[in-house]
């Protein structure tokens, strides 16, 4: 008589799949999919709104003169070389325009700021950067805005002017 061999008992267990874990799993599949969504928007605004409001006009009166693309201004007796500055803001409860407001007057004080360390008192052929290309306007500046974040990055030379 043929006798097989008896068979091996493995452990199985019984693995009961809890709430928490499918609300876990849930949360990383609505959250990997939501850059497929992701805004990616070049938005411009007028620099003038920029400048006028209450923040700009207490924080932005340091004598640095800001000069927006081509406008004119007098020949520097110095250059302190190109700088940028690009700030980004959370978008949370603001308009993209007033969240870009927010952005531009961030770049504008770390400009202003700079300006103030190296001795210059304006900044000149001030520009808006994006994704390394640039915009140049004596009237507007890009921003860049996002499903949460958004960016303001301007260059511009500072510079001693007589």
């Amino acid at each position: 008589m043929l006798v097989s061999p008896p068979m091996k008992r493995t452990a199985v267990r019984n693995r009961k799949v809890g709430a928490g874990a499918i609300l876990a799993l849930g949360l990383i599949s609505l959250f990997a999919a939501v850059p497929a969504d992701a805004r990616d928007d070049r938005l411009r605004f007028p620099i003038l709104d920029a400048m006028s409001t209450p923040d700009a006009k207490a924080k932005l009166n340091g004598g640095v003169r800001f000069y927006f693309g081509p406008q004119k201004h007098a020949a520097p007796t110095r250059s302190m070389g190109e700088y940028t500055a690009n700030k980004k803001t959370n978008f949370a409860n603001k308009s993209d325009k007033d969240g870009c407001e927010w952005a531009f007057l961030s770049a504008a004080i770390s400009l202003q700021e700079r300006a103030r360390q190296l001795g210059g008192n304006a900044v000149v052929n001030i520009r808006s950067v994006y994704k390394n290309v640039e915009f140049s306007s004596e009237t507007q500046y890009e921003c860049g805005a996002g499903t949460f974040i958004g960016g303001v990055a301007l260059r511009g030379e500072v510079v001693l002017l007589p």
